[in-house]
């Protein structure tokens, strides 16, 4: 499975580097204990939280106003978040987004976060509830999330390529 660097800003990570990683998640009760033990607020029985899946395919979850680069512990993730839980009588994953600027991950990353679920004990859902293209802009290199299929630059107004380019080297911040 792919693996997708950090391609966000370096003030964000260098800013972040002294917060722990995100917690793993390798049961429904690791959901219970972190929603417990992080006083995360259920609104209407859901917490929202940002996610990676690390390289050795675990979910890991934080506080969803965490950077993803923290809660990856600045490594490479096979893919990255928000995930939204349903805690009641059972955990349930009611939705999940590969919505991070930091990675960008493609929604090709799909089957490992629903590896990682299923390794969690988790029903995973068929898919991501919100399934974000992230590309590079080749005219100003700004991150572009592409809306409703346009691929304009938000920054410069230029064309965006149609095939995903965020983690090509050319790409990386500052080159």
């Amino acid at each position: 499975m792919q693996l997708y660097r950090y391609v966000g800003p370096k003030r964000i990570a260098d800013r972040v580097r002294s917060e722990p990683s995100g917690v793993p998640i390798r049961s429904p009760a690791d959901v219970l204990a972190w929603v417990r033990d992080t006083a995360q607020g259920l609104s209407g029985g859901c917490v929202i939280a940002t996610f990676v899946v690390d390289a050795a395919g675990i979910l890991l979850v934080a506080d969803r106003r965490s950077e993803h680069v923290a809660c990856a512990g600045r490594q490479p993730v096979r893919s990255a978040g928000e995930i939204t839980f349903a805690v009641g009588r059972a955990v349930e994953v009611a939705g999940v987004s590969n919505q991070s600027t930091g990675y960008c991950p493609e929604p090709e990353s799909w089957p490992a976060v629903a590896a990682a679920l299923t390794a969690a004990g988790l029903e995973s859902p068929a898919g991501f509830s919100l399934a974000c293209e992230f590309r590079r802009c080749v005219g100003c290199g700004s991150l572009t999330l592409v809306k409703y299929g346009v691929f304009e630059c938000g920054v410069c107004g230029a064309e965006l390529p149609v095939e995903y380019n965020c983690q090509t080297p050319e790409a990386a911040p500052g080159n």
